[in-house]
């Protein structure tokens, strides 16, 4: 089953991720609004709850009461407002991660650097998962299928734009959680869907390339520093230690202390699976 990101798929909708960009940041914090008054809100909104369920009793959950919950707690803690204001970072961390530069060619002058620095701001915050889809282009054009990666024209131009910033915003970030004293603690994994073609095509891009791809973690308490796997010459398959993207997960989900071969989950059918099927933690990266 293939989800968008920050979707939940088999999970169910309480554990689709809050999509920072996707809301108005002033209605996260009560405004003015006491706790008393938020009270008689919920008692209202618990009332009508309830007649919904007598109306359509026996109906699927679909994790309304959960996204509630989670709105409440939101709005009477103070954390993930303050983690989303890096107007509080001080002047080092932000040149840290290049927020004092001019970018001119990007977005109007805009990057996404300081969604690194957000993402470092949310973790301290208490959010366990985040994630991050770096794209040079605006959402609008997104939609239309102009992906960041996903450059099947006009590859060197595009490259020498995105590049320099992933590797600004990605050091950065790697620096900044050691600096905190959490990298330890925080794994930062990088990839795509998949690869791109060994050769540039007639319009100096690459196409969509399944058979082998690349893939950077760092931190999480795992064994860095090394490179695991090698491709053929040209890069069209893997030659030596093939890695399988089941087998990343699994090391990740060792890390969180999910053992992999016993855990499962149901999908919609109510089937059962295991995780990741057969695969298992890297001894490169766990052992």
């Amino acid at each position: 089953m293939r989800t968008a990101p920050t979707q939940p798929g088999f999970l169910g909708a309480a554990h689709a991720g809050f999509e920072v960009q996707a809301v108005d940041r002033k209605n996260i914090r009560l405004n003015g609004v006491d706790l008393s008054r938020l009270d008689n809100r919920r008692a209202l909104l618990s009332s009508f709850d309830q007649f919904r369920r007598e109306v359509d009793r026996g109906g699927p959950t679909d994790g309304t009461d959960e996204f509630q919950k989670q709105a409440f707690e939101v709005l009477t803690s103070e954390r993930l407002a303050e983690a989303l204001d890096i107007s509080k970072e001080d002047d080092f961390t932000r040149r840290l991660y290049g927020l004092n530069g001019n970018y001119p060619n990007e977005r109007e002058g805009k990057t996404l650097l300081d969604q690194f620095l957000l993402a470092r701001r949310v973790i301290g915050a208490g959010a366990r998962c985040v994630t991050m889809a770096f794209c040079r282009w605006p959402f609008g054009r997104m939609l239309q299928g102009d992906y960041n990666w996903d450059w099947h024209k006009d590859l060197f131009n595009e490259a020498r734009g995105a590049l320099p910033l992933l590797d600004l915003g990605l050091s950065a970030l790697i620096q900044d959680l050691e600096n905190h004293g959490m990298l330890d603690d925080v794994a930062v994994v990088v990839w795509g869907e998949f690869g791109r073609t060994p050769k540039i095509n007639a319009n100096a891009g690459r196409d969509h390339w399944p058979n082998v791809g690349t893939a950077l973690v760092a931190g999480g308490g795992l064994n860095t520093g090394q490179v695991i796997g090698s491709t053929t010459r040209w890069g069209e398959e893997a030659l030596n230690r093939p890695v399988h993207f089941r087998e990343v997960f699994a090391s990740l989900y060792q890390r969180l202390g999910i053992d992999v071969a016993s855990t499962q989950f149901t999908d919609l059918a109510g089937r059962p699976h295991y995780l990741v099927g057969d695969h298992r933690a890297m001894p490169e990266l766990v052992g």
